[in-house]
């Protein structure tokens, strides 16, 4: 009994220090603390899971999976909804269809309509407007979405918005700041994707201490990778062994 209720006290103190770090209210810390258990199980269902990475991947497989057996059918159905009732609701999801489907100058369009209304400080539809320039070569646009967002709330969809950051100061050629926003991605999240970019983007700039110390690492995860997670960064995969192909200078 009493290692039991140790378990549960460090589940609720795991709980707790996460609630401080990415700033939950602080309500949060008399529930795990005084109800460890069903605090515990509370926060984790309301809080860490939709936040965490694991949800994200599963929602992008499940996402892949669908586009795979109809690639079409979502775009279809959001244009005919949009056109049967042109709501907001109806051209924001018209609008992350058209993003999905490669569409990204049409998204940007619709997004950027999105936010001229109500939802003009909705950081989710703001992210996709970023997302929808940086795929439309609008890196200038990107940037001040991104920048938006940051100045609105920094800790929102922190790791994501940090990656598209550097990538975007990458394709503008802006060196330094590219370089800090890509260090910033790696530390806040350690992930494949930001580790691969930065790489990538490291080749290019003929900084191969970096490249190499990152491949390491991104060598290391892939030797322990199903293959469901290689065929999901398959094209990220691509990049990073044709970055490493180029002649070292």
């Amino acid at each position: 009994m009493p290692i039991a209720i140790g378990l549960h006290l460090a589940v609720a103190i795991f709980f707790a220090v996460h609630a401080v770090r990415t700033g939950q209210q602080t309500y949060w810390l008399f529930i795990l603390l005084s109800f460890p258990l069903l605090g515990s199980l509370i926060y984790f269902l309301t809080i860490y899971l939709p936040s965490s990475r694991l949800q994200r991947g599963a929602t992008k497989l499940a996402k892949a999976a669908a586009k795979s057996l109809d690639p079409s059918r979502e775009l279809r159905e959001a244009r005919a909804a949009y056109e049967y009732a042109p709501t907001a609701q109806n051209q924001i999801r018209l609008a992350q269809a058209l993003l999905d489907a490669g569409e990204a100058r049409q998204s940007l369009a619709y997004f950027e309509q999105c936010l001229q209304g109500i939802f003009s400080e909705d950081l989710e539809i703001r992210w996709s407007a970023a997302q929808a320039a940086f795929d439309a070569g609008q890196l200038d646009a990107a940037l001040r979405h991104l920048e938006t967002i940051r100045a609105q709330d920094a800790r929102f969809r922190s790791d994501a918005v940090s990656l598209l950051m550097a990538r975007t100061h990458a394709a503008l050629g802006n060196a330094a700041q590219a370089r800090a926003a890509f260090e910033a991605a790696v530390a806040q999240s350690g992930n494949f994707d930001s580790k691969a970019e930065y790489a990538i983007w490291a080749t290019g700039q003929g900084d191969w201490r970096t490249a190499d110390a990152l491949h390491q690492d991104l060598d290391a995860s892939m030797r322990r990778w199903t293959r469901q997670q290689r065929d999901f960064h398959r094209d990220l995969i691509r990049r990073l062994k044709a970055a490493f192909a180029q002649e070292r200078r």
